[in-house]
């Protein structure tokens, strides 16, 4: 095959090495999405070739070169499939699944948009982010068009072009070149040359949903540096301003991604994607009904802080969501007696102590009453005592409200429903009992803490409580 020329635009039915290129489906500043075919794979797929013709900046040759060592190691269902890659001296290409769905950029015709539905989308945009984050990755250019929504409501995050990963060189650092992505959506620390900071992510986060909720961008699009550094120390208005129809506690989460200061963001896209699946469980500060931006001297003191004190070297990925775990604790309501108990909630103490970042999510399950044997106002009252139970259990730890939610389960299958609700929930870490030492080994096969760890997506860490020695004079049975 004869060398292509980096200017040459593809021709539909041309053939590069094993794929048959066809016609542009996107054509972007720093690439040209092409709609191929071959490898008979059960997927459809698309070739992106960046645009290296003469008078192109630097940039596109380095996106192209990111996204091309840093696509491959990625996996999961949040990020295309990664099929092949092009040799730079002869064509250079990416070829990767074609993701059928709608951009959320479409979406946007529509906004604003009613807060569930706006809570729906952005929860999947933050599993997505999180899915990424806990692979060593911050995507840098999160914006409506780099997302799209698959018919099941499932985010695919696209165009890692301008990514870091924390296994990989930074080629735009190395190049000493601002790597930045679409100016309404960037971060505080991309602003200041900052990169690796998953933060950033939730701060862009923030912008898509205040997009969403009130169709205006926060921040505007400023055309100069002094513009586009205002962000660093400045509020936007407060989005039932400019839409009475976003909730507290929807105006709560989205001014908390968009804290100028990265320290008082949410710390793991997880947290979001959980508040926003369940507001009633959301701690409101002043946030939430805020009704002008922040006062003078708040931001005088960020301006400040910008002008004078360096900005610390980013979080590193891993060591971030490591340190932001939600942890779910299976509590039995139905036996506040139970020897188990105590053991269960000394555990649970240790494992916030590794931790100053944590969410700790404690459920209870309790079985379905009988069909038609209660009404809705039975059900209520069902939950609203084991939820009182739950608050007496985690009393002794003395938890803010903010690191803390309850949950009150109706199942049949205790297991199951556990395994589900945590994968809702990004869940890191399951705690739970053992079956009680005399019944095992039997038991265990039977047990609720022999389903979850069967069947869970993450760590489980199931507490024993050793059997009691008989007392002095007697034999044990």
């Amino acid at each position: 095959m004869s060398v292509q020329t980096a200017g040459e635009r593809l021709s539909p039915g041309q053939q590069i090495d094993d794929f048959l290129v066809w016609e542009p489906l996107h054509i972007g500043a720093q690439g040209i999405l092409y709609r191929a075919t071959g490898r008979d794979l059960p997927f459809p797929l698309l070739m992106k070739v960046p645009r290296l013709q003469s008078g192109e900046t630097a940039e596109s040759l380095l996106s192209f070169e990111t996204e091309a060592m840093i696509l491959p190691a990625l996996t999961g269902p949040h990020v295309p499939r990664f099929v092949a890659a092009g040799d730079l001296s002869r064509v250079p290409y990416l070829v990767l699944e074609h993701v059928r769905g709608k951009s959320l950029e479409s979406l946007l015709e529509d906004a604003p948009i009613p807060p569930p539905e706006v809570a729906r989308i952005g929860a999947a945009v933050a599993d997505a982010i999180h899915s990424l984050h806990r692979q060593d990755a911050v995507h840098c250019d999160l914006k409506p068009d780099n997302v799209i929504l698959r018919p099941d409501g499932e985010a695919v995050l696209i165009d890692f072009g301008f990514s870091w990963h924390a296994r990989f060189p930074d080629l735009f650092a190395e190049e000493e070149r601002f790597a930045a992505g679409s100016v309404p959506y960037l971060s505080p620390e991309q602003i200041l040359g900052v990169r690796g900071d998953p933060r950033s992510d939730i701060f862009s986060l923030g912008v898509i949903l205040y997009e969403m909720a009130t169709g205006e961008l926060p921040f505007g699009m400023p055309d100069s540096d002094g513009g586009l550094r205002q962000r660093l120390w400045d509020d936007p208005d407060p989005p039932a301003l400019l839409e009475p129809a976003v909730t507290p506690v929807l105006q709560e989460i989205i001014l908390r991604c968009l804290e100028p200061q990265a320290e008082h963001r949410y710390r793991s896209a997880a947290h979001v994607a959980f508040d926003l699946r369940n507001p009633a469980q959301v701690p409101l500060t002043d946030r939430a009904t805020r009704m002008r931006p922040g006062n003078f001297i708040t931001r005088a003191g960020r301006w400040w802080k910008a002008h004078v004190k360096p900005l610390e070297a980013p979080v590193l990925v891993k060591r971030a969501i490591h340190a932001a775990p939600v942890i779910m604790v299976a509590v039995d309501t139905t036996h506040a007696s139970d020897e188990r108990q105590p053991a269960i909630l000394q555990a649970t103490r240790n494992m916030l102590s590794l931790s100053d970042e944590y969410r700790l999510v404690c459920v209870a399950v309790v079985p379905a009453p009988p069909l038609g044997s209660t009404g809705a106002e039975g059900d209520a009252a069902l939950r609203v005592e084991h939820l009182t139970r739950l608050r007496s259990w985690t009393a002794p730890l003395g938890l803010p409200n903010q690191r803390l939610s309850l949950h009150v389960l109706v199942a049949g299958d205790a297991a199951s429903a556990l395994v589900d609700f945590a994968r809702r929930n990004q869940v890191d870490l399951i705690v739970l009992g053992a079956p009680r030492p005399k019944q095992q080994p039997l038991a265990w096969m039977r047990s609720v803490a022999s389903g979850v760890t069967a069947h869970a997506h993450c760590s489980v860490h199931v507490v024993r409580v050793p059997e009691r020695p008989p007392p002095p004079g007697t034999t044990a049975p």
